[in-house]
């Protein structure tokens, strides 16, 4: 049985005047249907590139110029637009960090949604309506009839964002990719969006890409995981052996920065030194070397291979394990 999303050695490059600049650098990882991934890392990892490289919304001057990523067997990146019109927010679909951003202001929540429905349906103005109640009503949002006449203005910040997942949601689609989706809420809110995104992958069987920073929010919402630094990953595995046995200094130093259960008030956090390099100051070798702590001569020449290391569903690009 084929996987339902397969990235393969992904090469994302920006074209500039005198070079290209690469934002993504042979990554790899795949989805099985109903399977949750988590793509971690600081600002700048590539994250955010990797999961619209997935649905080819690379906007210039970014393309990408190598590997493949196929979805149910179909590879994407050869898709024409129209072919991929045809994918996007119908089987896949994208949640993005601000919902104002992505809620039109000026039209109703009803118009928004009824209105995604039979660009991608054939269905009458009714039955669109049908299913926008029943999708509100499936992301928890109370007297969801009402709420379809009211405008985004009218909703907290944690409907609002209920509301783009109902709209995600709206055409059933396999896969999911959220980016940063809970950023801007508060933490008991943002439990409660994550939440909603483990009860709706059960219910429906569906895929996710949960893009984040958060660690912690990774860690109770996902099964398996990505740690991605300068357009690399680092490590992956499983979600729980790699949050328990971490492997990649990278990833230790993400972890050793998390508020930690037992530590005295007023107590210092743990911090990774220095900064994630931009796209045109990324180091020679390995390009996590100049924070590292635990760096060898050769980190400083050689980028390091893929070690499976100790983690069985996974592995990590460190010398280290050479």
């Amino acid at each position: 049985m084929s996987k339902l999303l397969e990235v393969q050695d992904l090469v994302v490059n920006f074209a500039l005047r005198n070079a290209d600049l690469t934002a993504l650098n042979g990554i790899s990882f795949s989805l099985d249907q109903g399977e949750r991934l988590g793509l971690v890392g600081e600002s700048g990892a590539g994250k955010s590139v990797a999961g619209f490289s997935i649905i080819n919304l690379i906007s210039k001057p970014g393309y990408i110029a190598s590997g493949r990523v196929l979805f149910e067997g179909r590879e994407l990146n050869r898709l024409s637009q129209e072919e991929m019109r045809a994918i996007r927010g119908n089987k896949i679909s994208m949640v993005f960090q601000d919902p104002m951003m992505t809620l039109n202001p000026v039209l109703t929540i009803g118009t928004q949604m009824m209105e995604t429905l039979m660009v991608h349906r054939d269905l009458s103005q009714n039955k669109a309506r049908e299913i926008a109640v029943e999708k509100l009503r499936q992301v928890q949002i109370p007297s969801p009839e009402k709420r379809l006449e009211q405008y985004p203005h009218e909703f907290s910040g944690g409907m609002r964002q209920r509301i783009i997942i109902a709209i995600s949601m709206l055409n059933n689609p396999k896969l999911i990719i959220a980016d940063e989706p809970s950023t801007a809420l508060d933490v008991t809110i943002q439990a409660e969006i994550m939440d909603l995104f483990i009860d709706l992958c059960k219910q429906e069987h569906m895929g996710l890409i949960l893009i984040t920073h958060d660690l912690a929010v990774v860690s109770e919402t996902t099964e398996k995981i990505a740690v991605m630094y300068a357009g690399k990953i680092v490590e992956k595995g499983n979600t729980q052996d790699v949050v328990s046995n971490p492997q990649h200094p990278y990833t230790k130093g993400l972890i050793a920065a998390l508020p930690q259960e037992g530590v005295k008030a007023g107590s210092r956090l743990s911090q990774i030194p220095g900064t994630m390099p931009t796209l045109t100051s990324i180091p020679p070798g390995c390009s996590f070397h100049p924070r590292c702590d635990r760096r060898l001569e050769v980190c400083r020449k050689k980028p390091p291979l893929y070690y499976r290391g100790e983690n069985p569903e996974g592995g990590v690009a460190c010398h280290l394990f050479a």
